[in-house]
């Protein structure tokens, strides 16, 4: 192995160490109480490591932010069954996605409510994650990748109709949230569905 093959693995993963650092400083503080002697201390790493990797504590959540839309669009992705039926892909969908944030509550809080107070870049790295959702089900359901059983559309499914679809599941969870029930967001499983299913369901 050569050494920038190294420097580059050990680079990556004291990435990885704090980002993991930042996820378990704000469950456990919330991310206006987190330091950046807490994300550090969390990450076992030194301070000098957090700033050859990001800036500001700021920039960490943004970094947190996308790798955990990323791994919830993995857990959609693993979701999908070709040996199933569409109904049943899309309940298991749904539930393993709300599993996945069930399991971190005060993570929930910080990455659906707290990111959009920093203004701009975290409205473009949220939007940049509704879109990579929105590609995913334009795909699965106009393309029909996997999808047994679906019911085959007169006309595809609009990129706005599938934004609608990403912004009302995304208001399902901030109203959990509001209603402290961020320990239940398996309950969201079945209107969730109901909205997809009524969306992707032919109006002619």
């Amino acid at each position: 192995m050569t050494q920038a093959l190294q420097d580059s693995e050990v680079a990556a993963n004291h990435r990885q160490r704090l980002l993991e650092g930042m996820a378990h400083a704000v469950a456990s503080r919330g991310y206006a109480d987190t330091t950046i002697a807490d994300i550090v201390r969390e990450a076992a790493v030194s301070r000098r490591t957090f700033y050859e990797h990001f800036n500001t504590k700021a920039d960490c959540l943004l970094a947190l932010y996308e790798a955990a839309s990323r791994s919830a669009l993995a857990v959609l992705r693993g979701a999908i069954d070709p040996a199933r039926d569409w109904q049943e892909q899309v309940e298991k969908a749904m539930a393993a996605y709300f599993g996945c944030l069930e399991q971190s509550p005060m993570l929930v809080r910080t990455l659906f409510v707290e990111i959009l107070g920093l203004g701009a870049e975290g409205l473009a790295v949220r939007r940049r994650a509704n879109e990579d959702v929105v590609a995913f089900m334009l795909q699965m359901i106009n393309g029909g990748h996997g999808m047994r059983g679906i019911h085959r559309r007169r006309t595809p499914l609009s990129r706005e109709m599938a934004m609608a679809v990403v912004g009302g599941i995304n208001e399902l969870v901030l109203q959990a949230i509001e209603d402290e029930r961020v320990d239940r967001l398996q309950e969201l499983t079945a209107p969730a569905i109901a909205l997809l299913r009524a969306v992707t369901r032919d109006a002619g």
